[in-house]
């Protein structure tokens, strides 16, 4: 609803990402470290509705909520806009969202 169950914010050091050459080869690791927290706050992910995440660098589009749609997929993972750790905000919401059944958004 519309209670804040915690608030966390995860930082990565230049070292961490250092062994990476694209932003999407990131997301595996970024996934885990999503998840750990989550468990480490005791947090049930199926019990989610839909998967949200940052928007990306998408093509000039008006503001607002977006299903993630195999295209704006696509664009995300080929950094269609640019390279930005942002895109991997639609792509982590989708690949969680489609392993837990539920849709995502940006």
């Amino acid at each position: 609803d519309e209670t804040l169950l915690f608030e966390e914010t995860l930082r990565h050091t230049t070292e961490e990402l250092a062994g990476f050459n694209m932003i999407v080869d990131q997301k595996d690791f970024r996934k885990k470290v999503i998840l750990d927290v989550l468990a480490e706050k005791n947090f049930d992910i199926k019990t989610l509705d839909v998967c949200v995440g940052r928007g990306g660098m998408l093509k000039p589009i008006p503001g607002g909520t977006y299903a993630v749609s195999d295209d704006l997929l696509e664009d995300l993972k080929i950094g269609k806009q640019g390279q930005h750790a942002s895109n991997l905000g639609g792509i982590l919401a989708r690949e969680i969202g489609d392993e837990l059944g539920v849709p995502s958004y940006i």
